[in-house]
Order: structure tokens, then sequence, then C-alpha cells
């Protein structure tokens, strides 16, 4: 592969909104929200910043086209903003334009920030976009918990899991995420919720019930990166490099080739092997200390495990019921609550997740702090199952 931009790459300052149903702002001040914490954290300047990269996904509501909406919020010198949109791995996708503007020498310093505000719109779910003319003809009647519980049905039809055993697997992945999200300010959902509430649950899809599914909410967060050179040049120490960044997006052939099976996540398996060979990570279960995945359902969690390969596949389920997963486990997972507890607002979820793993890393994760963490991966999905984009990305010390 090519020379890949492993250390390359400094995060020196990150924010994030709080997250929940924000009826007290619009867009433009959860944008402020997150940049102002990133920029005090930076502790750097406006007029030092290069180019920024904004991400939102339905730009329509509220939000707009364009680069100018986040140049506006925020008084930008008329420095160069790009728009970005990657379905749900929208906050991902500017990140990556960020670090590469920096790898690349064309940027001293870059910023990337994300922002959703969907709780406006009044609908109880996703709002639906404008998709042109290849959802309608492809999937008329798809709906998201529905593409999801097809995935758990068909990774316990291949892995001969029963139903039970799987259920309570998805369960528990519910009930340590709301465990982690109860200790964080930021969090939309901080309620701890039992075993038991989440099996009687509601019945969502089948097997998803109400708490296997992640809640719509507002929410902005922002990354400001640069060269390690620059970084230590603005008296920073322990910097936070970029190991790997890695996007991987579906071909039609899940969709559309019998050769997939329904189970996994294809594009998953593919961003994770490009992201630990830019990294040098080899033994990923024993070497990645901490990770935050798109736990957009229970279920999705539970597989992706599997396709980041940490847990040996058709055994990630074993892996979740023995705590492998959880706070206290070897490798924690949605240490700071999740989509699960945070809501996910399209553009800024990739960006919230990094703000955590950058948290930990720097010792600053208050009561959900993690000890000696050394590399933190972020996996940030957009789509479905069988048609998707998905990114890896991997930062440490």
């Amino acid at each position: 592969m090519a020379a890949g931009i492993r250390d390359k790459v400094a995060v020196i300052g990150m924010g994030c909104s709080k997250f929940g149903e924000r009826w007290d702002c619009g867009p433009e001040e959860l944008m402020v929200e997150a940049y102002l914490e990133a920029m005090a954290d930076a502790g750097i300047e406006p007029t030092q910043l290069d180019a920024a990269w904004f991400s939102t996904h339905i730009d329509e509501i509220g939000t707009g086209k364009g680069g100018t909406p986040l140049s506006i919020a925020l008084r930008l010198p008329n420095i160069a903003v790009t728009r970005v949109e990657n379905f749900c791995a929208s906050g991902s996708e500017a990140f990556r334009g960020a670090v590469y503007a920096v790898a690349a020498g064309a940027a001293d310093i870059a910023i990337a920030v994300g922002v959703e505000k969907l709780k406006d719109t009044g609908y109880g779910g996703l709002p639906t976009g404008n998709m042109g003319t290849y959802i309608p003809q492809t999937a008329p009647n798809g709906s998201a918990p529905g593409n999801f519980a097809q995935l758990a049905s068909a990774y316990r039809a291949k892995h001969t899991v029963s139903r039970e055993d799987l259920k309570r697997a998805i369960a528990h992945v519910s009930v340590k995420s709301h465990a982690n999200g109860s200790k964080n300010p930021k969090a939309h959902l901080r309620n701890v919720v039992t075993e038991e509430q989440v099996m009687a649950a509601p019945m969502i899809a089948e097997p998803l019930g109400l708490f296997d599914c992640c809640g719509v909410s507002d929410g902005a967060a922002a990354a400001i990166v640069t060269t390690p050179e620059i970084a230590r040049a603005l008296g920073k120490k322990d910097l936070v490099y970029v190991k790997a960044l890695q996007l991987s997006v579906s071909n039609g052939m899940e969709s559309q080739h019998n050769s997939w099976d329904g189970s996994y996540f294809h594009t998953a398996r593919i961003a994770a092997k490009k992201a630990y060979l830019e990294a040098g990570i080899e033994r990923p279960r024993d070497q990645i200390s901490m990770i935050e995945v798109h736990d957009c359902f229970s279920v999705t969690e539970l597989v992706t495990m599997e396709d980041l390969f940490i847990s040996p596949e058709g055994q990630g389920w074993k892996d979740v019921m023995n705590g492998f997963y959880d706070a206290d486990g070897q490798v924690p997972c949605q240490i700071d609550g999740g989509l699960k507890c945070f809501g996910h607002p399209i553009g800024a979820s990739g960006l919230r997740m990094l703000y955590e793993m950058y948290l930990q890393l720097q010792g600053r994760a208050g009561d959900r702090q993690l000890s000696n963490p050394s590399l933190g991966l972020t996996h940030n999905l957009g789509g479905a199952p069988a048609s998707n984009v998905c990114s890896v990305a991997i930062i440490g010390l």
C-alpha cells in the first residue's frame, strides 16, 4: 500500500457539544459549542487555521449546503471550507480530509467539524432524505431496524447461535453501554438499565427491542490537527498521533451477489485490515487498548467485534457475554456510552468517537478514565449491511 500517514499528523485540540434534544439552539450554536472547546484545547487563534472540513448529512434540514454555514457560524477568517457527506461516516470523512491536508503539506493547521440537528424535524426517527432514484428502485421497503435485524438473523443462522443466547448477548451490549454512558455528562441518555429491562422491552424488529436501538439526537464535535513539529512548537507534549485512517465503500457485491451471506460487514473487514497494516498492528486483540464502534444497533456492535478481528469469527457473542468489552474488560468498547447513549446526529458521530479516544489517551476522561491506554480505534459505518461506507481510524501515543 501507499506509505500512509502513520505519525505524520497530531491531534492538538478537540471539542464536543452536549448531545441530546437541544431545543435551546440551532446547528450554529452546536458548532460554536464544539469549536470553542477545541480551540481552547488547542490554544490557538482563528487566524492560525489554514483550512476546514465540515460534515453534515441531511443538509436541507436547518443547516444548509456548502461551506458557508460553518464559516459564518464560526466567523472563520475566509479560509477554505470543504463540506463533505458520506452517510453516517460523514464525521470521519471530515477528519480524514483535515488529516490528509496536513499530511500532504497543503495546510499547517486544519479543523474538522461535524454537526446534525435532527430533533427539530418533529419526526421520531431519521428524516427521509432525497436519495435520488437508486434507493426507491432497489430497497423501497427498507428500514434501519429491519435491515440490521436481518444482520442478526443471518449471524445467528451462520454460527448456530440460539435465539436466547444472541438476544442476551445483544442485551449485554446495551446494558454495558448504558452503564458507561451514565458517567458521561455530555451523553443524551444517562440511565442505567438492567438485562431484564432490555429483554422485556417492546420489539422493534425481531430480535431488536427498544433498548437495542440508538436514538436520534442533536450534536456537534470538532478536531484540530497539525504536524508533530508544529504541535511541539506550540508547546504540546505527550502528543496524540493519527496512526491510520482507512475508508472502504460497498461496490454492490453484498446486495447483488450471493457470495455475501448477510452475517458480517464486508467493508469493515477491508478497512480494518488496511488500518492495521498502516498502523503496524499485527495482533489487534492484544494491541488495541479501547474501541468506539458504530453501535446504531446492539447487534451491529457485536458483529463488528469480529469484523475488526478482535473476536474470532462466530465467537464475538461469547466475548460480549464474558465481559471482554466491558469497562473493566480487556478491550473496553463504548467507554463513553456510544451511539446507544449519545444518539446519532449523523455528521457529528465519527468525530464524537474520536473525541472520547483523545480524552482517554490524554488521561482526561474523568470517571470513565481507563488505565494507561495507548491505542484507540474508531469504527464509523454509514448505510445498511448490504450497502455501506465504513471508516476505521486509529489514534495513539
